[in-house]
């Protein structure tokens, strides 16, 4: 059902799609839909082209803190569905269309076969395997100025299992980032707020020379996901 919509001017607000729960759909599924189908950034990445709302996320983390530069190297681990990619092909200048700027470069890493995208490289590769790190200094033909991840484990539905299961899966990231960070570099990626990642961010500030944690705009008020940037590579 859809409110009609308010012509007057007074009290005029956006329409709100309300969803009923069908049969064989539970409640969460059904208020998932809702959410998803009210939000302002789901909409916007739609009207935009991008592939999902996260692309906002990686956005507004770059507008606060310039990495994503011309000529800069870029690898997005679990990359999928490509919406950070999206966002980091046009700001490295991966086309070339910045005349006078230099090309970047952005390597897209995922388990899973992401559709193609003109200006990055995608390879279905396990980031955990031994020599993941020789694979990807390999394809980049050198090391990274940014490794970013917005990557999450599954959800057990358990909070404290799936806050441990993510600060895993972030510092295994960050492992890789030491591997193929060249020096001065970036490292990017998601986390959630539980008491877990307090070792996360002590292993980071002994690598780098600034660690930040940021909740951006996009970022859901429900949700307790923040990002951690962690500048200036130590090498």
């Amino acid at each position: 059902m859809v409110k009609k919509k308010n012509t007057s001017g007074r009290g005029q607000r956006d329409l709100t799609v309300k969803v009923k729960t069908a049969r064989g759909r539970s409640l969460s599924s059904t208020r998932w839909l809702q959410r998803q189908l009210n939000d302002p950034y789901v909409k916007r990445a739609q009207a935009e082209g991008y592939r999902g709302r996260a692309a906002f996320k990686i956005l507004e983390l770059d507008d606060k803190f310039r990495f994503l530069v011309p000529g800069a190297r870029v690898v997005d681990l679990g990359c999928a569905p490509g919406g950070w990619m999206q966002v980091a092909v046009p700001r490295v200048n991966a086309l070339g269309e910045k005349a006078g700027k230099k090309i970047g470069t952005v390597l897209g890493i995922d388990l899973q076969e992401v559709d193609p995208l003109p200006g990055a490289e995608i390879h279905q590769l396990d980031f955990m395997e031994d020599d993941a790190d020789e694979k990807v200094k390999d394809w980049l033909g050198g090391k990274a100025d940014v490794v970013m991840s917005d990557m999450a484990a599954s959800s057990s539905g358990h909070k404290q299992t799936d806050h441990l299961r993510i600060i895993a899966l972030c510092e295994a990231a960050a492992y890789l980032a030491f591997d193929v960070l060249d020096e001065g570099g970036t490292f990017v990626a998601k986390v959630l707020a539980g008491g877990a990642e307090g070792e996360l961010q002590k292993l980071l500030k002994q690598k780098f020379n600034k660690v930040v944690n940021m909740k951006p705009p996009s970022s859901r008020a429900d949700s307790s996901e923040k990002f951690v940037v962690a500048t200036g590579f130590r090498g």
